[in-house]
């Protein structure tokens, strides 16, 4: 078998742990000696041990001489778990393949240059673009320290989220929508604004058919704390609720709120960059847009998305008035739209799902 398949291996391993590694990345580690897999791993969840590790406890005495294929560079610093850099040296493995370096400051290189020094040969760059678009996430998280935006609209064929009474159930089939449950169970954060909560009053939870999935954090956009005290998101003993409110907001309603489990955020600057950058500084890595036109708008005219998911039903509603999934002021030519990069276009049911990434020209 070549280096690829044992690789691809490992990267299959990584992907299991889509959305439960937040904030480390994911990683798959497979051992192999005389063309058998003697051990194999992945990480499965921050403050657990790295996917190397489980894959030389399975090997056990084996590990020496096999070659060792890993996702990403082999950590060489002491976090909540000891550097995997040393471990690889000390099992005494003959070779290492490795998809990618590490863009964490604390290892960019190091990993890989602790092992060479020990004598022990290094290939790096083995399916390096599909690692690299495995940990979009810790990659953007890394580069930016704010959270990788994914935006969502589902919209019907003619461009409109809602009918003109505001009528929105439902746009997309079951098949459709399970898909956006899906990514649910990846991110940290869903973020809607007040008036998605004032038209629909949503759970924003994770409800996948086989009734597993976690629940992300559910923030809500709410300058001046409208939010009805009967809404479905104030129940906090299903998932954590926060309110990211102005300066100027009911201070005795921000009190009751709180007594209730949800955490009130007031902030002066209403800025998307420094929403985000205060998203990140509280834990979230992974951001799921679910707004409506006014909130996906300010995404868009900030130039904060990272990532897009249009779903498509083959709907037409009509309405001069009924709601498009991105408001604001807009670009005023035509030339200056966001362009999408690396397009896919998946069917699910009768609905289509264009998802892509903004084309910014440079790094976002």
């Amino acid at each position: 078998m070549s280096d690829t398949h044992y690789m691809q291996m490992a990267l299959d391993l990584a992907a299991q742990a889509q959305g439960q590694t937040n904030p480390n990345p994911m990683v798959g580690a497979v051992l192999v000696k005389e063309g058998r897999v003697i051990g194999f791993g992945a990480h499965l969840k921050a403050g657990e041990p790295h996917a190397e590790v489980h894959a030389f406890r399975m090997a056990g005495e084996q590990a020496e001489g096999a070659t060792l294929y890993v996702t990403l560079e082999p950590c060489s610093h002491h976090g909540r778990t000891p550097p995997c850099a040393d471990l690889v040296v000390s099992s005494r493995v003959k070779r290492v393949v490795v998809a990618m370096q590490d863009p964490n400051p604390l290892v960019a290189g190091r990993g890989i240059q602790r092992i060479r020094e020990a004598g022990i040969a290094v290939e790096v760059g083995v399916l390096e673009e599909q690692a690299i678009q495995l940990n979009e996430r810790f990659l953007h998280n890394i580069r930016t320290q704010r959270p990788f935006v994914v935006v969502k609209t589902a919209m019907t064929l003619d461009g409109k989220i809602a009918a003109h009474t505001g009528d929105s159930r439902w746009i997309t089939g079951p098949s459709a929508r399970t898909a956006v449950h899906k990514v649910r169970d990846e991110v940290d954060g869903i973020l809607v604004g007040i008036g998605t909560v004032l038209a629909d009053d949503p759970e924003l939870t994770t409800r996948l058919p086989d009734g597993g999935g976690k629940n992300p954090t559910r923030i809500i956009l709410d300058s001046s704390l409208r939010i009805p005290e009967t809404t479905k998101v104030l129940d906090t003993t299903v998932a954590p609720t926060w309110i990211v409110t102005g300066p100027e907001h009911d201070e005795a309603k921000a009190t009751r709120l709180r007594e209730r489990g949800v955490r009130v955020l007031s902030l002066a600057d209403r800025s998307v960059l420094h929403l985000l950058e205060e998203l990140y500084k509280q834990g979230i890595t992974h951001l799921l847009v679910e707004g409506g036109a006014t909130v996906n708008g300010a995404f868009l005219e900030a130039g904060l998305i990272d990532k897009v998911m249009a779903f498509i039903a083959p709907k037409l509603v009509g309405g001069a008035t009924a709601p498009t999934p991105f408001g604001g002021t807009g670009f005023a030519k035509m030339s200056e739209a966001l362009q999408l990069r690396d397009l896919s276009i998946t069917v699910y049911g009768n609905d289509v799902c264009i998802m892509g990434y903004p084309d910014l020209g440079g790094d976002n």
